[in-house]
């Protein structure tokens, strides 16, 4: 008996039927006739609702585990279970256990997916490499998906997958070629990821998202600058500069850009003294601008820090759009007073209004020599006021907010402690009157008081929030819920630095350090293939407005796949591990990995793979 779907007047039924032999009395030689068994009912009456349902209720039938309880009395119950005679005896290594990972089989298939096999692969016959340069590969990629370790750590990680991932000997050395191979190739390797996600999973640019963050390394010193073939002087990578975490070690600034699916596109390194705006014009230079149609105009999204000085410059120079979030409290006297003046805002209800205007924009850029060069275009600024960002204000200036009311009742009593200093240090004035003289003092000659209506004006724009945009004809709620999609960037870089622990970082060499983010920023892009197919597989679990962590966080995911591995019987059958875990479940049924609760040859195990269904 076999599960079959059939259509009747436009309509699918399903039904189990058998094969029988009939004779056909024109040729008189037996010939195969489908028969019904059992007619079950309409697909629409068990649709489940959930992407492929008839692909899945087959393969549930055939696993002997069907996802509709009306096929169960039709299973094939004459066909015998299989009774596995495993020998173990006593005092030999068979009676230890010892699970191996078979999660590399999914991360293989991403590979394949992204064309990214082929490529290193065909770059090994080009260059030829004299080792598994994929097998290393591999191997990092996985560890850092998986259990995230030192590149020698990661080497002895090799014994912990049930199908060897390097197949030639493991020289340890290889490693640090493949880094350098990683370097040499890095381009290549993100523009094939980005042709096979345009070609395959309708990847678009025409807003990218851009950010920046810092890794710490493991290391006191900073790299010295050097000259490079050109004889110009180049930065050394590994600097000390601003960190994000307050770590006094020297750091590296990474620019990180992604597309409007929230699937990051390719990430850039700069010296750790970089700042934010600086890194724009190299970032997109070399990554979107060699991704896309030259002729292509794209936004580019970031936030306050970047979208100023040179990153406008490099937008209006280039002829591209941006779309960028400004200070309030850092914006000119009259923009202030435009942002509370009453007048012109829309009300959308007690907890939202807004208003815009256009105004023109003038940039001025400084080269090394001092000479100066002005951009101007027209840019739309919009400002609104949330109540929710009017309570997150409130919430984080609380204690501030408390400290300025005690001392403007008592100020003989307040000392101003050295942690608050930088705060409050904006709102003393520079110099005072006496107001019984009139007399004009000198702020050196007095003890610093608060200037009141700065401290009042701050106040009064709190939960305000300003969007500026070259785009001037761009929709008012299209401006304020694109600009809310760069917050998706915010939770790549919390995946890259804890689920993938890509910081601190221990490699020393420009090549090695770049290689190694590289790395990190593609283990990140299957990461995202993962939960992108888990999100188009399981709508109903879809809750919120994030594009990943709202299904199965990237955790999760990675302390799931750490569950799947098989255990060695006897020298023939093999079992699966936890393939009962609810999350281990989820997504091998995404992936439509059907595993029948049997023992399996290492042979069966491999072939999984092929059966692997990506359908983002």
């Amino acid at each position: 008996m076999f599960l079959d779907v059939f259509s009747n007047n436009g309509t699918k039924y399903i039904r189990i039927s058998e094969t029988i032999r009939v004779v056909d009395p024109n040729t008189g030689k037996s010939v195969p006739k489908k028969r019904t068994i059992k007619n079950i009912g309409p697909v629409s009456k068990f649709d489940d609702g959930k992407p492929d349902f008839i692909a899945r209720l087959k393969a549930s039938y055939a696993a002997s585990n069907p996802i509709i309880d009306e096929l169960r009395e039709y299973l094939n119950k004459d066909v015998p279970q299989k009774v596995y005679n495993i020998r173990i005896c006593e005092g030999t290594d068979d009676c230890i256990a010892h699970p191996k990972l078979i999660s590399n089989l999914l991360f293989e298939r991403l590979l394949e997916e992204l064309d990214l096999s082929q490529l290193i692969r065909s770059y090994k016959n080009k260059y030829e490499v004299g080792f598994d340069v994929y097998g290393f590969f591999k191997l990092l990629m996985f560890g850092r998906l998986l259990n995230p370790a030192s590149k020698w750590a990661t080497l002895k990680q090799h014994s912990d997958y049930a199908v060897p991932i390097i197949k030639d000997d493991i020289n340890e050395f290889d490693v640090y070629k493949t880094l350098d191979f990683v370097y040499d190739h890095r381009r290549a390797l993100f523009n094939r990821i980005n042709s096979t996600m345009v070609n395959n999973y309708h990847r678009t640019t025409n807003k990218v998202f851009y950010d920046v963050t810092n890794f710490y390394s493991e290391t006191d010193f900073e790299d010295e600058n050097f000259i490079d073939n050109e004889g110009k002087e180049e930065k050394g990578l590994r600097k000390k500069g601003v960190s994000k975490e307050n770590r006094k070690e020297p750091i590296v600034q990474m620019g990180l850009l992604m597309d409007e699916q929230g699937i990051p596109v390719s990430v850039e390194c700069f010296s750790g003294n970089t700042l934010d705006h600086q890194t724009v014009e190299n970032s997109f230079k070399n990554s979107v601008d060699t991704l896309n149609d030259p002729k292509q105009r794209y936004i580019y999204v970031c936030d306050k820090g970047i979208g100023r000085g040179e990153g406008i410059a490099f937008a209006i120079e280039n002829g591209l759009g941006y779309l960028t979030s400004r200070s309030v409290r850092a914006s000119s006297k009259t923009e202030k007073e435009w942002i509370l003046d009453p007048k012109g805002y829309t009300i959308v209800s007690d907890n939202f209004k807004y208003k815009k205007q256009i105004v023109k924009k003038t940039v001025t850029i400084k080269d090394e020599d001092g000479k100066e060069t002005k951009y101007e275009c027209s840019e739309k600024v919009l400002t609104y006021w949330s109540k929710k960002y009017y309570d997150k204000d409130v919430a984080e200036r609380k204690s501030f907010n408390d400290f300025v009311e005690k001392y403007l009742e008592d100020p003989a009593s307040f000392r101003i402690s050295k942690t608050q200093v930088p705060t409050i240090k904006k709102y003393l004035k520079k110099d005072a009157i006496n107001k019984k003289t009139g007399e004009l003092i000198e702020y050196s000659d007095l003890t610093a008081v608060l200037d009141t209506e700065k401290l009042k004006m701050d106040y009064d724009l709190m939960g305000y929030y300003t969007l500026a945009t070259s785009e001037i004809h761009m929709e008012d709620k299209e401006m304020i819920s694109t600009y809310g999609n760069l917050v998706e960037i915010e939770d790549q870089f919390r995946v890259m630095k804890g689920t993938l622990d890509a910081r601190p970082f221990f490699v020393r060499t420009k090549e090695h350090v770049i290689a190694r983010f590289s790395i990190c920023a593609i283990s990140l892009i299957m990461m995202r293939l993962i939960q992108g197919q888990l999100r188009a597989k399981n709508p109903e679990l879809v809750d919120g407005d994030l594009l990943f962590s709202n299904i199965l966080s990237a955790e999760r995911i990675q302390d799931a796949l750490n569950k799947w591995k098989i255990e060695k019987l006897d020298e023939v059958y093999y079992r699966f591990c936890d393939i009962d875990d609810p999350d281990l479940d989820l997504i091998l049924k995404s992936f439509n990995i059907i595993i029948p609760r049997k023992c399996f040859k290492i042979s069966e195990v491999k072939q999984l793979k092929s059966k692997i269904e990506m359908s983002l």
